[in-house]
């Protein structure tokens, strides 16, 4: 199934408003707001490329309180990843501390990096996309210390990582 993910800054103080407004849309399948360069992520879902792009530019992009967006749009990168450990995960009240983190990687390199990310359980999610990162993956762990961990001692340590960016996601904006 096509999938875009969409990175954007929106105005000061409005972020709680624009995700509520991100979710009542059609294909959005997840928006979170996040710390770092990026205020919120939004996961869209549709049966075509073309849905996703008329909701990009005709939806998320006309919302007034959004100023920038960066989309990635997901590569066929196959299904390495299991749904069903995040969903028992989060049943469990395991994964209170959530990132993003979107990797530049060396040429050639995005599906070994990929193979490598779903070898970390805490890894519940990465695609390869296309735009200004190679990789985007989302990480779901019981405390702040233990994604600490993920990521600066088994992402970061990954081959052919050049550099990668994390967002936080905040659960207080749900």
């Amino acid at each position: 199934m096509p999938r875009s993910y969409v990175l954007m800054s929106c105005d000061l103080g409005s972020e709680k408003d624009v995700i509520s407004s991100l979710k009542k849309t059609d294909g959005v399948k997840e928006a979170r707001g996040t710390l770092g360069l990026y205020d919120i992520v939004v996961q869209i879902e549709s049966d075509s490329e073309k849905k996703i792009r008329e909701t990009v530019t005709g939806v998320i992009r006309k919302m007034p309180k959004i100023r920038s967006t960066v989309t990635l749009t997901r590569s066929e990168s196959g299904e390495l990843f299991q749904s069903s450990e995040k969903l028992i995960g989060a049943m469990l009240g395991q994964n209170q501390a959530q990132a993003y983190v979107v990797i530049h990687c060396d040429k050639g390199e995005e599906y070994p990096t990929l193979k490598n990310l779903s070898h970390i359980p805490e890894v519940k999610e990465a695609d390869v996309v296309f735009g200004f990162y190679d990789v985007i993956c989302k990480i779901e762990t019981a405390d702040n210390k233990t994604l600490e961990n993920i990521i600066t001692k088994a992402i970061r340590a990954l081959p052919h990582i050049k550099s990668s960016m994390t967002l936080n996601v905040i659960n207080e904006q749900d």
